[in-house]
């Protein structure tokens, strides 16, 4: 008959002892590690006297029997811990509530209550242990918001403890998602003073990085913050108030001086630290090494300043690159620390910095963070082909096999504001703007700040790097063939219709066909229900593409293009039959811009159509319509 051995159960984190070997019938010596005598702390001889006897279970049926006394003894000590009845009735009302769909909203009340009526005051045994963790979150999620602040005042002053736990972590992130202002002021207060051994810690840091980036107010974050300069600013915490902590490291440094070396050398240790533990993803560390940047200056100006920006660059033999940049770029503060270091850098180091991007590019382009890094690329980097190669293929779509797929994707970055400014920035610049949202300011000024950095390391011209990476985007025709192919859906957007407008302006090359497709949509009567022109974006459109005028915000006039589009020859066959009933419609601006190109073709054709039809058009001015009253004027 052989015996079954027990295995002992263990606490969470503990590493598994291996198991002991005893003697045998052949007379093999027992090799298990001895046991220390805990009553006078001695160590004792290695015999059989010494080890903890051991239950031994007898296997009388097969392993299924054995198995099912081991599983009977476990539950047996789970009830010989302290509180497992309490925690048995709450981990099966647990195991109700959490199914949603099935439970009354009636009946989830009274669990509720009963469940509160089991876990108040012994709130600080349940959060601990693994499985009762859970049956809290469940009274926190569905509790009331009185019964949510009873909790989180249970657990005053144990916050630090269970960010570091390994379960219970997930109930501060529930008290703090679920809770009021009050609650959450009173967790971030005791994080205060601890945040170097919080953001190191392997459970802490991702609890203590969430609650900085989506609970923290601002002067919370400079307060946080202001313990990466060094311990003073973490033991006078209680000196502060919440409004007068200051976060910007360089007015630190011009206010005490002579602090700077000790500051700038404890914020660094601290960046290194994470850094060398590949522990990048953290946005306090993004605005850390953001101040850090800004304190130090360019490469040139210190020592300290060219290892900061070494650090950010992979290893040349490294094909992947690190996670650091890739981190950096997708948060305000990284993205910002990413744009200087490409300001900063020889061509050589920018290459080394964009390789990491290489695969991430379209990804970038979505994020109103990261796309500043692309934009940036654009604005201080003098390979253009380089950058061609590296941006380009991704906005425009050309990895795809499938051409209806390639068009989906250009049409998905039109309609999508940093996709927009990704694609079309080459050409236009910041004058790409869409009536119903504003460009964010932040972009504006990193742009502008890059432009004022790139000064001492970029060589070439701004408008000959700007004309070559314009040249290189419209040079496949893969826009003007999106124009083509999906015009009649482009022009039932205003995005759409923006994107279609600014790249016939703007963009060189063969616009031809790009101008037919968009002007074949104006066919048919304007007196049609779902005509075109009945539509206000689509008649803007129109009226925009005929006058050839853009605006040009630095004069905040209508000028021009150069050179000349074209488009009221390409239209003005298509709406010949119908030309006095566009003067009568809502989009009579479009015949009154073909009437003022002197420069049309058949512009004396048209004007003697529209004589034969003054009368129509008078009694359209009559009704207030602004394009005939004018229209009448040129006839």
């Amino acid at each position: 008959m052989s015996a079954v051995k027990r295995k002992e159960p263990q606490s969470s984190g503990a590493r598994e002892t291996p198991a002991k070997k005893f003697k045998s019938d052949k007379g093999s010596e027992y090799k298990g590690k001895p046991k220390y005598d805990k009553s006078n702390g001695s160590a004792p001889k290695a015999n059989r006297e010494n080890i903890a006897p051991q239950k031994v279970f007898e296997a009388k049926g097969n392993s299924k029997e054995a198995h099912a006394a081991q599983r009977a003894l476990a539950k047996e000590r789970k009830l010989q811990k302290p509180n497992a009845d309490s925690i048995q009735e709450a981990k099966k009302l647990w195991e109700k509530l959490r199914i949603k769909s099935k439970v009354p909203k009636e009946e989830r009340q009274k669990m509720v209550a009963d469940l509160f009526e089991i876990v108040t005051g012994r709130v600080q045994d349940f959060v601990f242990k693994h499985d009762s963790v859970r049956t809290v979150q469940c009274a926190v999620r569905y509790g009331s918001k009185e019964q949510q602040k009873q909790i989180a005042m249970e657990l005053k002053g144990s916050y630090k403890d269970l960010a570091q736990s390994r379960y219970a972590k997930f109930l501060v992130g529930k008290l703090l998602s679920e809770c009021d202002e009050d609650v959450q002021k009173m967790v971030v207060s005791e994080f205060r003073g601890s945040i170097r051994r919080l953001i190191n810690h392997p459970e802490a840091s991702w609890i203590l990085d969430d609650t900085y980036r989506g609970v923290c107010t601002k002067a919370q974050k400079a307060d946080l913050l202001c313990e990466w300069y060094g311990p003073e600013f973490a033991v006078f915490k209680d000196s502060r108030s919440d409004g007068d902590a200051p976060a910007d490291l360089k007015s630190i440094l011009d206010t005490n001086p002579e602090k700077r070396k000790p500051i700038m050398d404890h914020l660094h240790g601290m960046i290194d630290q994470l850094v060398q533990k590949k522990m990048t993803g953290f946005t306090m560390l993004h605005d850390a090494m953001l101040q850090y940047s800004l304190a130090l200056g360019g490469p040139s100006e210190s020592e300290s300043a060219n290892e900061f920006y070494q650090m950010l660059k992979p290893d040349a033999d490294d094909e992947g690159g690190d996670d650091l940049l890739k981190n950096l770029a997708f948060t305000r503060s990284g993205a910002r620390v990413v744009c200087r270091a490409l300001a900063y850098s020889n061509a050589k180091d920018r290459k080394l910095l964009l390789r990491v991007f290489k695969d991430h590019i379209e990804t970038m382009a979505y994020d109103p963070n990261a796309v500043c890094v692309l934009l940036a690329t654009y604005e201080c980097v003098d390979d253009t082909v380089m950058t061609s190669k590296l941006i380009f293929p991704d906005l425009l779509g050309t990895k795809i096999p499938s051409t209806e797929d390639r068009y989906t994707a250009v049409v998905n970055h039109m309609h999508d504001p940093a996709a927009r400014m990704a694609l079309l920035y080459p050409l236009l610049g910041f004058k790409l703007k869409v009536p119903e949202e504003k460009v964010d300011t932040h972009m504006h000024a990193l742009v502008a700040e890059v432009q004022q950095l790139r000064a001492t390391t970029s060589k070439k011209d701004a408008e000959v790097r700007r004309a070559e990476l314009a040249k290189a985007l419209t040079a496949d025709g893969t826009l003007f063939d999106t124009i083509e192919d999906r015009a009649d859906y482009l022009v039932k957007s205003t995005p759409g219709c923006i994107f279609i407008t600014q790249l016939l302006m703007a963009a060189e090359g063969d616009k031809s066909r790009a101008m037919a497709a968009v002007a074949q949509l104006a066919a048919g009567s304007p007196a049609e229900a779902e005509h075109a022109s009945k539509h206000q974006p689509t008649g803007k459109l129109l009226k925009t593409l005929v006058s050839g005028k853009r605006y040009d915000p630095v004069t905040k006039t209508a000028v021009v293009v150069e050179p000349r589009l074209g488009f009221a020859d390409v239209l003005y066959p298509v709406i010949a039959e119908y030309v006095v009933e566009w003067a009568c419609s809502g989009s009579s601006f479009v015949v009154l811009n073909m009437a003022e190109d002197e420069v049309l073709g058949e512009r004396k054709v048209m004007l003697k159509t529209l004589k034969k039809g003054k009368k129509d058009i008078e009694k359209a001015a009559k009704t207030g319509n602004k394009g005939a009253e004018l229209l009448l004027g040129k006839l």
